[in-house]
């Protein structure tokens, strides 16, 4: 009986150029492979067939090439061994395990917190919550990888769906699906957005510029994201300068580095850069930082248009860590007071003091014209992504039902009432995100954006919202939230046995889960958390005005004038 034969569809066509770089009888351990099907037959080997035909990239013949494979163990069920099985390759980096080793021991990086150089971040209190919240979308990624995971065509890597570019309009769907189920796990910011959102706008933008000046940006662009994509590595995302004087462009500051701008351009090819980048998401946590121009430039303005990638650990970085509040709790012993233990956001400044870039890691190069583009392209994917926040709403309305359930309030019509206003502003985030990712159209580089105007409806919404929804968590939490004595309290020979007497609600309750929901809503309205769910809500990816300027420009208004005018029977023609 003849053995059966897999095939790669279509779904995965452009993946066939990227096997047959393999000898036509390599064996592959299938632990560096991804099969889809209900159940692998363990550590199978298979053999790769090879194409008949050629392309540009490699022995292939293009997008809907096939390529069998032919396994010398069934990868599929008796049941299933007619079906089509696709095969990926897996990344370098899976596990969170893997990931937090990648980011330990790299003393080479300057990182300044309190005035002091931290030699080993990973394993400092303060910043290990949030390397653990970078870690959770690996986590995610192994759990539902049909969530957390993408299979890239440009790679043939099934890779974080942060780094994947998006090749169907369902993709941005799902990165926003990503974003809110990560925020409901972490309740805070996990700092791989920006990123994400980068190298999507950036993939358009290379494009656009190689079309208009011929230059190889796009080519340049795509070996590196498949590079990201092969070894599974977070990439932040770099886009806010300090700015300095905001009356006045680039060129017209009192110290040129306000904007990071390129001060050489070395005969041998690539840049030398020089400036700063500020609130900088999970830039420690990263391995490589993707930098973009913030803003429109003049045309006297060539070396601050620049874009590039840099890795984290490149001579000349140095990164001071930002504070937030409450963050020396996660110091002190127990992990009741910080609410949230386990995860956290973070924030850094960025120097970059004369930093080599090779000329394989530049993307843009003195083209003006195309700065405000890429700033414009970048915000409609983030403000969209401002999803996640529905994520974190989704904790704070559970973690408001609980404490009055804990109160024995639960049942008071007023109490039920501000938890539906809660989901009702909670669910409009999500929606009107969800509206912007599901209206994406392509690119002229073949990816797909998000609707603009639906993304920067959504991104104003998360400007006020999520305010509303921590002032009514705080009032269903009562002023225990901010009296509530510290746990040393709890833990005295002397107070701790008054405390538990007076803090006791309903039967069932102990006091102990009781101060630890408080100290959530505390966490995430007002304290560590509260930086990723208030201040970048209204901040982050451009403040409330930015918005209210995209939408007066999309809205067309003479459009709904004219139909408003045609249901009245108005006619502008004087001569009518």
């Amino acid at each position: 009986m003849a053995k059966p034969v897999s095939k790669i569809g279509q779904r995965t066509g452009v993946l066939a150029r990227h096997l047959p770089t393999l000898p036509s009888d390599a064996q592959v351990d299938m632990e560096d492979l991804y099969v889809i099907s209900d159940r692998v037959t363990p550590n199978p080997i298979i053999t790769l067939g090879t194409p008949s035909a050629t392309c540009e990239s490699c022995a292939c013949a293009g997008v809907d090439d096939l390529v069998e494979v032919e396994p010398s163990i069934s990868m599929v069920p008796t049941s299933m061994e007619n079906e089509t099985a696709a095969v990926f390759r897996q990344p370098r980096i899976r596990s969170a395990e893997q990931y937090i080793r990648s980011v330990r021991g790299r003393s080479e990086l300057r990182v300044y917190l309190f005035g002091e150089r931290v030699l080993e971040f990973v394993d400092h209190p303060l910043i290990w919550p949030s390397v653990n919240a970078v870690a959770e979308t690996y986590r995610l990624a192994q759990l539902d990888p049909d969530l957390g995971a993408a299979c890239s065509s440009l790679s043939g890597v099934q890779c974080s769906r942060f780094l994947h570019v998006t090749e169907t309009a369902q993709d941005v769907v799902k990165q926003g699906l990503m974003q809110r189920r990560l925020g409901q796990l972490t309740g805070t910011c996990f700092q791989r957005c920006v990123g994400m959102d980068a190298i999507n706008s950036t993939f358009s933008i290379t494009y656009e510029i190689d079309m208009k000046h011929g230059t190889q940006y796009h080519s340049r662009f795509k070996r590196w994201v498949k590079t990201m994509q092969e070894e599974n590595f977070v990439v932040g995302g770099a886009m806010t300068d300090p700015k300095g004087d905001r009356s006045k462009p680039p060129s017209e500051q009192r110290d040129p580095d306000l904007f990071l701008r390129v001060v050489a351009r070395p005969e041998g090819g690539g840049v030398v850069v020089r400036g700063a980048k500020m609130h900088q998401t999970g830039c420690l946590n990263a391995h490589w930082l993707l930098l973009m121009p913030g803003g429109r430039l003049g045309g006297g303005e060539r070396d601050w248009a620049v874009a590039c990638a840099v890795p984290v650990s490149s001579r000349g970085l140095t990164f001071v860590y930002g504070r937030q509040s409450c963050d020396t709790r996660a110091m002190e012993a127990g992990d009741v007071d910080q609410g949230n233990a386990r995860f956290a956001g973070q924030e850094a400044t960025i120097v970059f003091d004369d930093v080599f870039v090779p000329e394989e890691c530049v993307f843009m190069n003195g083209e003006t014209e195309f700065a405000s583009e890429l700033v414009e392209r970048f915000t409609a994917y983030h403000r969209r992504s401002y999803i996640c926040k529905a994520g974190l709403g989704d904790v704070i309305i559970g973690a408001a039902a609980t404490v009055a359930e804990y109160n024995g309030a639960a049942k008071a019509s007023h109490v039920k009432d501000k938890l539906v206003e809660m989901a009702f502003l909670n669910e409009t985030i999500a929606g009107t995100s969800l509206s912007a990712s599901f209206q994406s159209s392509q690119t002229a580089a073949g990816n797909f954006q998000p609707d603009v105007l639906m993304a920067n409806v959504c991104k104003h919404n998360v400007t006020r919202f999520p305010y509303e929804i921590s002032r009514l968590a705080q009032d269903l939490a009562g002023g225990l939230m901010v009296t509530l004595p510290s746990d040393k309290d709890f833990r005295s020979e002397v107070t701790g046995p008054l405390l538990r007497k007076y803090l006791q609600t309903v039967p069932g309750v102990t006091v102990d889960n009781r101060r630890r929901i408080l100290r959530l809503i505390e966490n995430m309205t007002m304290g560590r958390n509260a930086v990723g769910y208030l201040t970048e809500s209204l901040h982050g990816a451009g403040s409330p005005q930015a918005q209210r300027i995209l939408i007066q420009r999309l809205m067309n208004l003479e459009e709904k004038k004219d139909l408003a005018k045609s249901l009245a029977g108005i006619c502008d023609d004087p001569r009518s």
